[in-house]
């Protein structure tokens, strides 16, 4: 699934790197607890998440994740946006929780 089609499903507004919309993610994790993300998840994987700090965006990167998605309407500080600039990590936010989001990218084929 495509960036741009997580955008779609998700109502979600692109906060960096919306030139990379083409970008492909093979997998979704959901959690806050970013102890969660290093045990459970895969790389090129999207990371949804309800955790507003500097250490996302680092999880992310290590674990080779594409993009973030802040979920219950939360926007990052200008720092975070930065930081995802530069590590090239796609930033975005929905109003869903984390629970609808995870559930409408699974019922949309992403798992």
């Amino acid at each position: 699934m495509t960036i741009q089609q997580v955008s779609e499903i998700l109502n979600a507004e692109v906060l960096t790197t919306a030139d990379k919309l083409d970008t492909v993610v093979d997998s979704a994790c959901g959690a806050d607890l970013m102890s969660d993300v290093l045990a459970f998840s895969a790389g090129h994987a999207l990371l949804l998440t309800g955790l507003i700090n500097l250490q996302a965006i680092r999880t992310a990167e290590m674990m080779d994740m594409r993009a973030v998605v802040f979920v219950r309407g939360k926007k990052p500080t200008q720092d975070i946006i930065d930081l995802a600039n530069d590590r090239d990590v796609i930033l975005m936010t929905t109003k869903h929780n984390l629970y609808a989001a995870c559930g409408l990218l699974y019922i949309n084929g992403l798992h």
